[in-house]
């Protein structure tokens, strides 16, 4: 996938990437740190919902669901 940056939101189910930048304000913000959100953190895409919508997220350890709304705000960098 290369250097490429992409939102969160486009990260294909059983890939890592990189956070490279959070970008939402407020408490949304506040919460997404508090998750552990924060720039340099690798995260995983686990499993989309049978609709599609929220997709969960191993960050940390931890399993988090994030609404598309939410995770197209991200913007990752994809491992390899």
């Amino acid at each position: 996938m290369g250097n490429t940056e992409i939102a969160l939101a486009c990260l294909p189910i059983g890939h890592r990437a990189q956070v490279v930048k959070v970008g939402t304000e407020g408490l949304t913000r506040n919460r997404l740190l508090d998750l552990g959100l924060v720039p340099s953190t690798v995260v995983e895409a686990v499993r989309k919902s049978p609709a599609g919508d929220p997709v969960a997220y191993n960050i940390r350890g931890a399993i988090i669901a994030l609404r598309s709304e939410e995770s197209r705000l991200i913007t990752v960098r994809p491992l390899a």
